[in-house]
């Protein structure tokens, strides 16, 4: 990492100008990814967490798959923003990582500790989250640029179907990246008063 952990918690954004450069190669990238799914922690190290990376080719099929999927359900009036936006801030970048989660092992947890049975999917969530926040990190601190969508559930079928991936499999979110070629928008922070106390 270049940046102290609080340093690249600290930069990471969302970015939705993004072009399809990178600044890494394929194998660094791959590389990013597989450290992340090692080292991410998950409740009773169910390691519950699928990942797939989409590059090149792979990387503009599923956005097409997207494009495709909402062609049918969004107005013909409004899908033309639509496709505007996937094609400008989606699409246009250099890959994408699609977040899953194995029902298979979720299911098999909820089978051998019945006293926790319904924590598990929120737990396997959790563990999701703490997959996309590590990647989403490292990519940034790696130079690139990314966002997190969530077309699923509507393309999870044709996703599963195109790639050839488990049943079990439950996509979760989406997440582009790319070169950035802007600076994010400004955040706003809530007071810190309301959202964090101390007790000494």
């Amino acid at each position: 990492m270049e940046k102290s952990f609080m340093e690249a918690l600290k930069h990471r954004r969302t970015y939705y100008a993004i072009t399809n450069q990178s600044p890494i190669s394929n194998k660094q990238i791959e590389e990013l990814v597989n450290f992340a799914v090692t080292h991410v922690p998950s409740a009773f190290n169910s390691q519950s967490t699928r990942v797939v990376l989409l590059l090149g080719e792979n990387h503009r099929k599923l956005w097409q798959i997207v494009k495709y999927t909402l062609r049918k359900i969004v107005p013909a009036e409004a899908f033309k923003a639509t496709e505007a936006k996937i094609d400008g801030s989606f699409a246009c970048g250099y890959g994408t990582v699609l977040f899953f989660e194995d029902q298979t092992v979720v299911k098999g947890l909820q089978d051998m500790f019945s006293a926790y049975k319904d924590n598990f999917p929120v737990w396997s969530l959790q563990t999701s989250a703490m997959h996309q926040l590590a990647i989403w990190t490292l990519l940034e601190d790696a130079g690139l640029g990314a966002s997190l969508q969530h077309y699923n559930p509507l393309i999870d079928e044709e996703v599963r179907r195109t790639w050839n991936l488990p049943q079990s499999w439950s996509l979760i979110a989406e997440m582009p990246f790319g070169l950035p070629v802007s600076e994010p928008g400004e955040k706003e922070y809530k007071p810190l008063a309301d959202r964090v106390k101390v007790f000494e």
